[in-house]
């Protein structure tokens, strides 16, 4: 894992992404908080266990799903099983050395809207 401070790569709204193997943070704080490193290397395990391009092409997908479903970017990007289960497990800094394989798939909830 590479921790990198990249202002003018992250999206607007966002403070940082997980690209395996890099973690890119907006703001330099970032590289120093805990919660957030762990939230991104939650999805560095997973890009791993589903050979990186799949995990983006299944987030994509399920950004758009979520979209249609709840008609709102933000409802739709907390709601992708990627992040719900990197939000509900961030402040957890045991979680990835007891995480199961695929364990996303249990976060997978089509009519329950989370946020």
């Amino acid at each position: 894992m590479f921790l990198i401070v990249a202002k003018y790569l992250i999206p607007k709204g966002y403070r940082g992404m997980a690209v395996f193997p890099f973690i890119l943070v907006k703001y330099y704080k970032d590289q120093v908080n805990a919660v957030f490193v762990n939230h991104e290397k939650i999805h560095l395990r997973q890009q791993i266990e589903m050979l990186i391009l799949p995990f983006f092409i299944w987030y994509i997908l399920e950004f758009f799903i979520r979209l249609i479903q709840y008609k709102n970017t933000d409802l739709a990007y907390r709601n992708i099983s990627f992040e719900r289960e990197a939000y509900e497990n961030e402040t957890n800094f045991n979680y990835l050395k007891n995480r199961s394989f695929f364990q996303f798939l249990q976060y997978i909830k089509l009519n329950e809207p989370r946020f």
